[in-house]
């Protein structure tokens, strides 16, 4: 009976084990993990983040040595550049499924007081390192000073832009929040456009029937009015779908019981994509390699570049190391009063793919997974704070663009008051919420900064070479 008994006890799963105890029998020892299963799945989970860094390593020699080649045919480095394109499409293709599977169940399993606290601390904290980042760039580029006038006659001019309006990037803001349409939403976003069109008097037109008429409008000045249009562009509307779903959530969340049979599916079509996720994350360290790699090879004079640029690069790459690196972490020991940098492991891989693809929405399924399976955190918590995260806390963005504006005012020699900084403050905290989480997105938004405090836009393509690196 003993020998049987153990034997029983050595097969049957803990729940079992557990019930048998309970039934009065001798107490029974859960048996002890096999600890070669154990050192293989921590061998399993260190290799893939292992051949990520490695990726990322082997992307950048590789893409340096390239330099020093021939000049590469540009269909080459398109062959070189191919299967980091491929990662990014895989990656951009899970977004949608992903935010929307992942908003409503978090949601659903939510009651009203808890999401709203939940929602609640999610905004004081995105604001709060927004304009920490934001202030913190102001400071260093400040302090540091990287621009130079004599540097703009080195680079030249820039090419002109258009001059966008704070008023009109708000109202888009909003009206994104609001799709008209949602199935277009998922692939198309709402823009103010402005146009300069030439301005016409009926005076002038009646003149026309006249020889004298004729010549007074050749030799006369036209003038220009600027006319406003909304556009639709290419990209998916992340702010819009977010808002919908999170409403739908709530909503559904309320329903209770007759709503389960949909949460069902939603689950089930969250796990779905996650497994999509982890096949995905097997090919990133081939993508994240020829990516970086490919991107080293198109830039051109990236040596004359990193010497004009220099002193600019290090202000944005210190700024982003003290707030990733110190205020953060300060952040989370100040409140969870446990090491962020045991935290931080769990998230690396996270951050090597971020690095990779320079795009937060691109690495949202890996974030996901490395929260939930690494460091055990409520599927409840991920699945909402993680979307709305990854659309509105751009904190790298803000730093970047608030040492962009000052930098560009330096180099041209203009000086900015106290009321013009803490503008640029604050409008690159809005700026950085409205754009997208895609890269480059914060070359865009920074042509409002620019304008709300009246700097020459054009110097926004002198810093194109080096903002896919920052």
């Amino acid at each position: 009976y003993e020998y049987s008994h153990k034997h029983i006890a050595s097969i049957m799963p803990k729940q079992v084990e557990v019930r048998m105890h309970e039934s009065h029998l001798e107490p029974i020892e859960a048996r002890p993990r096999n600890k070669c299963i154990s050192c293989f799945s921590s061998l399993f989970k260190n290799l893939l983040l292992t051949l990520t860094v490695l990726g990322v390593i082997l992307g950048a020699v590789s893409g340096m040595l390239l330099r020093y080649a021939s000049p590469i045919h540009p269909d080459i480095v398109m062959v070189i550049a191919f299967p980091g394109d491929i990662l990014m499409r895989m990656l951009k293709m899970l977004i949608l499924p992903l935010i929307i599977s992942s908003l409503i169940t978090g949601l659903a399993g939510l009651d009203a007081k808890s999401s709203g606290r939940l929602g609640t601390r999610a905004m004081v904290y995105y604001m709060s390192t927004t304009v920490i980042a934001a202030v913190l760039g102001v400071i260093l580029v400040l302090a540091i000073h990287p621009g130079d006038p004599k540097m703009k006659e080195q680079l030249g001019d820039g090419q002109k832009h258009d001059d966008v309006s704070s008023l009109d990037a708000f109202f888009d803001l909003i009206r994104n929040l609001f799709p008209e349409n949602l199935v277009q939403a998922c692939f198309q976003q709402i823009q103010t456009v402005t146009k300069k069109v030439e301005k016409v008097i009926e005076e002038d037109i009646n003149a026309t029937t006249t020889l004298e008429g004729l010549l007074s409008n050749a030799t006369k000045e036209p003038e220009f009015i600027i006319k406003k249009s909304l556009q639709f562009k290419s990209g998916m509307n992340v702010l819009g779908v977010i808002g919908f779903f999170i409403a739908f959530g709530i909503c559904m969340g309320k329903m209770g019981e007759r709503a389960k049979l949909m949460l069902e599916f939603f689950n089930i079509l969250n796990e779905i994509v996650m497994n999509l996720v982890i096949m995905i994350m097997w090919y990133s360290p081939f993508g994240i390699c020829c990516l970086i790699c490919g991107k080293i090879i198109s830039i051109d004079d990236l040596e004359v570049v990193a010497r004009q640029l220099g002193m600019y690069m290090v202000t944005v790459i210190v700024g982003l190391i003290i707030h990733g690196a110190i205020f953060l972490p300060a952040i989370y020991f100040a409140i969870v009063r446990k090491n962020p940098y045991t935290f931080f492991m769990g998230i690396f891989q996270a951050w090597i793919t971020a690095l990779g693809t320079a795009s937060s929405a691109g690495t949202l399924p890996v974030t996901f997974r490395c929260l939930e399976e690494n460091l055990g955190i409520d599927k409840r918590v991920t699945r909402f704070v993680l979307p709305v995260g990854a659309t509105i806390n751009m904190d790298g963005t803000a730093l970047y663009e608030a040492v962009a504006a000052i930098f560009i005012a330096q180099m041209n020699n203009i000086y900015l008051d106290a009321g013009q900084i803490v503008t640029v403050s604050l409008t690159a905290t809005l700026a950085s919420v409205g754009a997208a989480s895609i890269p480059s997105a914060g070359l865009v938004t920074m042509l409002l900064i620019l304008t709300a405090v009246g700097l020459p836009t054009q110097d926004i393509s002198l810093l194109v070479a080096v903002d896919w690196l920052l």
